[in-house]
């Protein structure tokens, strides 16, 4: 009862963002240490596969592939912590999800940068960069309130005296995600209209 009580008041918040966080670093933790053991051949295959978008004369048309695939980038696990929020089971899939997006971003920046040496650093960011910038903040603005919902949810569920009030989704919580949802829509469009062109002139730097 009073762990339920500390996380509405007004460190709540605070706490849930430090949760997450501490999840966050644990996957680019597990990231760098896994990434170590990817092979030579890996390496190899990715090599050989940038090397073959930089002999195009410019980057790749738009296709509907294209842009479905920025999409689901975008909005994967900002979506799925929003949804995650309607769930009692977000109370311990929430900071789960959180260790896996850390897991798979560090994993593959290190990739990067075992492949290419210091020119992996720079190819890092013309692909992360952007991404890593738009949506980190709108992921961990999903995730906390989410993680409030969720747990208050799995409170109606375990609590023995008494029954708790049932979180309330108010007109922060819709408000809140429509102005993420509108960030990552123009992330995409930045994504789709920018990015390819950075990545190609990077590329063109580590080739050359």
């Amino acid at each position: 009862v009073g762990g339920r009580r500390l996380m509405r008041s007004g460190r709540g918040p605070w706490l849930r963002l430090l949760l997450l966080a501490a999840c966050f670093l644990a996957g680019l933790f597990l990231g760098q240490v896994l990434s170590a053991r990817v092979s030579a051949d890996t390496a190899g295959e990715l090599t050989e596969y940038l090397n073959g978008y930089f002999s195009l004369n410019a980057p790749p048309e738009l296709t509907g592939r294209t842009v479905a695939s920025a999409l689901v980038v975008y909005y994967r696990y900002p979506l799925l912590a929003f949804l995650l929020g309607f769930a009692s089971v977000g109370a311990a899939l929430l900071p789960a999800v959180t260790v896996a997006y850390g897991f798979f971003l560090s994993f593959s920046v290190c990739c990067l940068t075992a492949a290419f040496g210091p020119g992996g650093v720079l190819l890092a960011l013309a692909v992360f960069g952007l991404r890593c910038l738009i949506t980190l903040p709108c992921y961990f603005a999903v995730a906390v309130p989410a993680l409030e919902k969720s747990v208050a949810l799995a409170a109606l569920f375990l609590e023995k005296g008494g029954r708790p009030a049932p979180p309330v989704y108010g007109r922060a919580w819709w408000l809140r995600f429509g102005v993420v949802g509108a960030v990552l829509t123009a992330g995409v469009l930045t994504e789709l209209l920018v990015a390819p062109w950075l990545l190609h002139w990077v590329l063109g730097l580590i080739f050359r």
